[in-house]
């Protein structure tokens, strides 16, 4: 990661709901088809979703746009891309990250450790 890049963190558990509305839409979604869609399952303010939006762009996990007087956010990258960008990250600050990666397969199923068997396989024969 380029010095001048920051570091992935996890999500607090509101940035997370709203980037889940924000990967399972079509398209870009404003502050209040967020909002609409979160009142269904949490009573937030209008301003509160406005404002974990704007947090989540100032940490570029969002892109947005004007649309009129409103602005429209979609994800900056998929769910798949945070994830490894968080995990790159946790092995970076363990201590030991051989350790590290040894207890994270030893927790992983026997359907996740044939996944990545898999995936290191590909790269091989990528570099070969």
């Amino acid at each position: 990661m380029p010095p001048d890049e920051k570091a992935p963190r996890p999500l607090g558990d509101l940035e997370r709901l709203v980037m889940e509305q924000l990967w399972a839409a079509d398209g870009a979604l404003t502050v209040r088809e967020v909002h609409e869609r979160l009142s269904g399952t949490r009573e937030l303010a209008y301003t509160t979703v406005m404002t974990v939006l704007d947090r989540l762009a100032k940490k570029q996990l969002t892109e947005r746009e004007r649309a009129g007087k409103a602005w429209q956010y979609k994800a900056a990258a998929p769910r798949e891309e945070m994830a490894a960008d968080l995990m790159r990250d946790a092995l970076d600050r363990a201590g030991d990250r051989r350790e590290a990666l040894v207890r994270f397969v030893g927790q992983v199923s026997d359907e996740e450790a044939a996944l990545l068997r898999d995936a290191l396989a590909r790269l091989e024969e990528r570099e070969g």
